[in-house]
């Protein structure tokens, strides 16, 4: 685990590092002008180290097999670049890039051709990119490569860091928030201040269309969605995807089967999260026509869906769905039929039932305040919590691990198998 820690530590920065030379070599050779495209101060774009790191994770059971691996990886790709768009328009009411002028494009911020490139490096990368990355690492000695991940590691945060200050303009602001009773706390904001000062010069160079007057970015945006809404958006999105995958069942197989991720109430967090983030990223883009709404959710919730069973595969030891007798499906974890579903939620959410579920949650606001929501955080909170536990010793229950320390013999007393098969009637150990 340690190693494992160091090594996709390696692989994100070797990815910034590759993507960052890749970007500024082709903007500088396109404007005839040095450009550093990375999205921070030093030679890192973020965005592809994660991206990288993130393909190496959930498509390393299709690396043998090309065809998929390409389009795993142009579909995840994509999406983070779409993601990755949007959420940068959000902080600063611009768009980063554009690609309205490319034919096929979606959104201005993915397109066709970028998408076929993304499969193509995505393929290279997880078949052997990794393996020549690694294998320069394990070239070093144990004790310099671990200091050189720390190293990068705290140059990355400090770069970061000094990102968002300037981003946000918050180079006089941060003094105060954070005290300046702690000596570390003032180093760490020097370095950044300083650096921020250089970002703030070269966004404007690099990225023209990003940057704006100070005074229009004091105005108000009013269209606005906030932490709080979000966590009731995922509340009632958790709730409602059970009640709908619970009914779903009832209707195609004929039996009352239970669908929640949570051993306490009737929660699906696959559907709370996707309810939240499609929110997120698509609340402002209600008034645009139903397909561009559907193809997001299509693709986006594709791509989600699929990284959600290796994650609880990964991490839990468990298969909570498998779509392998369903046809056109990847691996058993997705399939096309549920990709349009996705689409089709996608749609209703966001044109039918995010603006009564707005209200909703601006009534309970406006009438219990903050005691019911922090009610709910903390009961979710342990929700989660608990759940987790029972899951992991559900998992190490079945490979034979007697109980030894106290939450162990908690939860074999308080979720037994039984109650486990009944509350997650799908889990397949693997």
């Amino acid at each position: 685990m340690n190693n494992l820690f160091y090594e996709t530590a390696m692989l994100f920065f070797g990815y910034s590092f590759l993507a960052w030379l890749a970007e500024t070599t082709v903007a500088t050779l396109k404007m005839k002008d040095f450009r550093n495209r990375g999205f921070a101060s030093g030679p890192f774009c973020f965005v592809y180290g994660l991206t990288g790191v993130i393909l190496t994770v959930f498509l390393h059971d299709l690396k043998n097999d090309l065809f998929f691996l390409f389009l795993g990886s142009a579909a995840v790709a994509t999406s983070i670049e779409w993601f990755a768009g949007k959420l940068l328009e959000r902080m600063k009411r611009k768009k980063w890039w554009d690609y309205s002028g490319k034919k096929w494009n979606f959104d201005g911020y993915v397109c066709v051709q970028y998408s076929v490139l993304w499969g193509i490096l995505g393929l290279l990368a997880v078949r052997y990119g990794n393996g020549i990355l690694l294998g320069l690492y394990h070239m070093l000695p144990a004790a310099v490569g671990r200091a050189a991940v720390w190293g990068l590691l705290a140059v990355g945060f400090i770069d970061f860091a000094g990102t968002l200050l300037s981003i946000y303009h918050m180079e006089e602001k941060l003094p105060g928030l954070l005290g300046w009773n702690h000596k570390l706390q003032r180093v760490t904001f020097r370095i950044a201040a300083k650096v921020s000062a250089q970002i703030e010069r070269r966004i404007g160079r690099s990225y023209p269309c990003v940057l704006q007057e100070r005074a229009q970015e004091k105005e108000k945006d009013t269209d606005t969605c906030s932490l709080v809404q979000l966590f009731w958006l995922f509340l009632i999105g958790a709730f409602a995807g059970d009640v709908v995958e619970t009914l779903f069942c009832r209707l195609t197989t004929g039996v009352w089967m239970s669908r929640s991720s949570l051993v306490w109430g009737d929660f699906s967090v696959v559907w709370g999260l996707a309810i939240a983030l499609v929110t997120a990223l698509l609340y402002k883009d209600r008034q645009k026509q139903d397909h561009h709404i559907f193809w997001v959710g299509f693709f986006l919730g594709g791509a989600y869906e699929y990284m959600c069973s290796v994650f609880t595969e990964l991490f839990f030891g468990k298969v909570f769905w498998d779509y392998s007798g369903m046809p056109f499906n990847l691996g058993g974890r997705i399939n096309l039929l549920y990709c349009f579903f996705w689409g089709i939620a996608a749609v209703v959410w966001i044109k039918v039932l995010y603006p009564k579920a707005a209200c909703l949650i601006e009534f309970i606001l406006r009438k219990t305040g903050r005691v019911l929501t922090g009610t709910a955080v903390v009961f979710l909170a342990a929700d989660i919590v608990i759940s987790i536990l029972a899951l992991v010793r559900y998992d190490t229950r079945a490979a034979g691990k007697a109980a030894v320390s106290g939450w162990e013999q908690s939860m074999d007393v308080h979720f037994d198998d039984a109650r486990m098969e009944r509350i997650y009637p799908n889990a397949i150990s693997q």
